[in-house]
């Protein structure tokens, strides 16, 4: 109830929270709202929105753009939360070995994490997709193995400045496990941060699932939006509806997560929201 009353307060999260619900039931009814398969073709091509039964206009195929577009919605929605979840459980792991930890261990990983911060994001993206071949495993894979440095590098930053607090001496003058202290004491202190990246990183994931589809580096079997994106870039001319209806779907959701995390912020981090409300 208290993140619900939160997020009313503020109009911007409201209004994403909005858009991120209509968008996850349009993906949960995708099958009820068009029982048919997106890939079959459903009347004459380049039929305009609002023609011959099409509410957002056919493809080069006559295939339904609507359709494509929710049965599109799980697949980015799936991908977004299954990498972001990889990722996480990456960074969380070696960022709190680091932080807790120190010394040689903490400038192993660190250089490890930088190793891959290094490497454009999206070209070792490409790269791990195009070397395991594209498919959902393949896309989920490459894209937790470019997200987790930032993870690892909050999670230390929070494990370093809360290590030394009074709560984790006890822990270790009562002797417990390293990993208890890591896992149960200083963990659950960290999570403020960790769930705003995480709605912001699962943005950054449909983005990249899109552009990665965009590319022909899809899972074949699955339609997305970034592979609709792309199908309709060479008639776009003539049939602008093919590419701009799935970029707006692309838009309005990281707009959403975006507006989500920017909510999350506000109520998780309650000084901060009071500060800009007296600057402001």
């Amino acid at each position: 109830m208290g993140f619900l009353r939160a997020m009313l307060r503020n109009p911007g999260a409201a209004a994403g929270l909005v858009i991120l619900l209509l968008v996850v039931l349009m993906a949960a009814t995708a099958p009820l709202l068009f029982p048919f398969s997106p890939w079959d073709m459903q009347g004459m091509p380049f039929a305009p929105p609002g023609e011959d039964g099409f509410l957002l206009g056919s493809d080069s195929l006559g295939r339904d753009v609507a359709a494509g577009i929710a049965y599109g919605a799980p697949v980015s929605l799936l991908i977004g939360a299954v990498s972001t979840a990889a990722a996480l459980l990456i960074g969380v792991v070696l960022g709190a070995l680091a932080g807790y930890a120190g010394g040689w261990v903490d400038d192993a990983i660190m250089r490890f994490t930088e190793f891959f911060q290094t490497i454009p994001s999206f070209v070792l993206a490409v790269v791990l997709v195009a070397i395991f071949r594209p498919s959902l495993g393949s896309i989920v894979f490459s894209i937790a193995i470019v997200s987790w440095p930032p993870v690892a590098r909050v999670v230390r930053a929070e494990f370093l400045s809360l290590r030394a607090r009074e709560f984790v001496q006890a822990a270790e003058v009562l002797g417990r496990s390293r990993t208890a202290i890591i896992f149960r004491e200083i963990l659950p202190n960290a999570l403020s941060p960790i769930i705003v990246l995480a709605s912001l990183m699962v943005a950054s994931a449909i983005l990249l699932e899109s552009a990665l589809s965009f590319l022909g580096l899809g899972d074949p079997n699955r339609i997305s939006w970034g592979f609709m994106i792309g199908a309709g870039r060479s008639v776009i001319r003539m049939a602008w509806w093919m590419s701009v209806f799935p970029g707006l779907a692309i838009f309005l959701t990281v707009l959403a997560l975006n507006l989500v995390g920017e909510g999350l912020n506000d109520w998780l981090n309650p000084r901060l929201s009071r500060k800009r409300g007296v600057a402001a």
